[in-house]
């Protein structure tokens, strides 16, 4: 894929924010997520590619935008496969919380992992780390290994951890540990991501999110070198039959980065919509607003940082879907 592919997949991800981040705060999580995914949808029209969602709103009895096997783009190679999340972080958006993003992954064809709509146990560390986890070893253990490959003492490691009932046992384990925990309560795609940014203040990532998720924060840590850990997590026995259908067939396999996203060949996108570690969020003003994005190539590896100023006037309604 050409690098100027980049600045195309920015564009995408900006027009989501937008869109969605006139309903921060209004607790209707429903019409931020369907203004963003409008937005979103109307500018994959504009870049050029042939793609295919592999990763997005569901199926497509499920989802009229953004479903599963919609093909996206001008019809042009490159062929690529494409993960998406219009908005990430729905209740923040509603709640006016921090954390919010919109994100998109695209790859070559048949390189990103089909994951259905369930449950995945992670680890994610930054480049600094990698090489040095494992899912199926003690908290302890993982702690002082991630803690001596940053030359930190456990308890200057901060650690994130959704906010849930199944996380009562790791987080008393990482206490005990002495490490800092910042709980959060939705959207563990930013703060996956925030691992491998330096300066960024997180360390690691574990506990059990989404799988569609994991695969979105795997596509950035490979960008950038890091790595990731995951398993799926099966609720039920649909979940099996569900991750069957998607052709995978060992349910338990430790799933590697390689597994997740199978190239280097990647770009990563995505856009704050409300203030958190990773990005600032959508800030208006009388003639239109500014934005904070994250783009990365997998490729070079380089990791671009962009602020954009938006006047509404002169863009084309489309780009700007949900925005009065």
């Amino acid at each position: 894929m050409e690098r100027e592919l980049a600045m195309e997949f920015a564009r995408v991800t900006e027009a989501a924010a937008l869109a969605s981040a006139r309903w921060v705060g209004m607790g209707k999580k429903d019409a931020a997520d369907d203004a963003a995914v409008e937005a979103m949808r109307s500018l994959f029209d504009t870049v050029h590619m042939d793609g295919t969602v592999v990763i997005g709103e569901g199926e497509m009895d499920e989802a009229p935008m953004l479903y599963i096997g919609e093909k996206l783009g001008t019809g042009e190679k490159p062929e690529v496969d494409v993960a998406v999340d219009p908005l990430e972080g729905t209740n923040l958006v509603a709640k006016g919380m921090p954390g919010a993003i919109a994100v998109l992954a695209v790859t070559k064809r048949y390189c990103l992992l089909h994951a259905p709509d369930m449950y995945m146990d992670k680890i994610a560390v930054g480049p600094q780390a990698a090489g040095r986890i494992d899912l199926d070893a003690p908290v302890a253990d993982n702690l002082r290994s991630v803690a001596e490959a940053l030359n930190k003492e456990v308890q200057d490691l901060t650690v994130v951890i959704m906010d849930r009932p199944r996380h009562y046992g790791l987080i008393r384990q990482v206490r005990e540990c002495g490490a800092r925990i910042r709980l959060i309560t939705d959207g563990d795609v930013a703060p996956a991501v925030a691992c491998g940014i330096e300066g960024s203040g997180i360390d690691m990532m574990i506990g059990i999110g989404g799988a569609p998720e994991g695969v979105l924060a795997a596509a950035a840590l490979r960008c950038m070198g890091g790595e990731m850990q995951a398993r799926l997590w099966p609720e039920n026995d649909n979940d099996i039959e569900r991750a069957g259908k998607l052709g995978i067939v060992n349910i338990n396999k430790l799933l590697t980065l390689n597994d997740l996203v199978g190239t280097d060949d990647i770009f990563f996108a995505a856009t704050g919509i409300t203030e958190g570690p990773l990005l600032r969020g959508v800030i208006f003003s009388g003639d239109g607003a500014t934005t904070h994005s994250l783009v990365m190539r997998g490729k070079t590896g380089t990791v671009r940082f962009i602020e954009a100023r938006h006047y509404f006037d002169k863009k084309p309604k489309y780009a700007i879907k949900g925005v009065n």
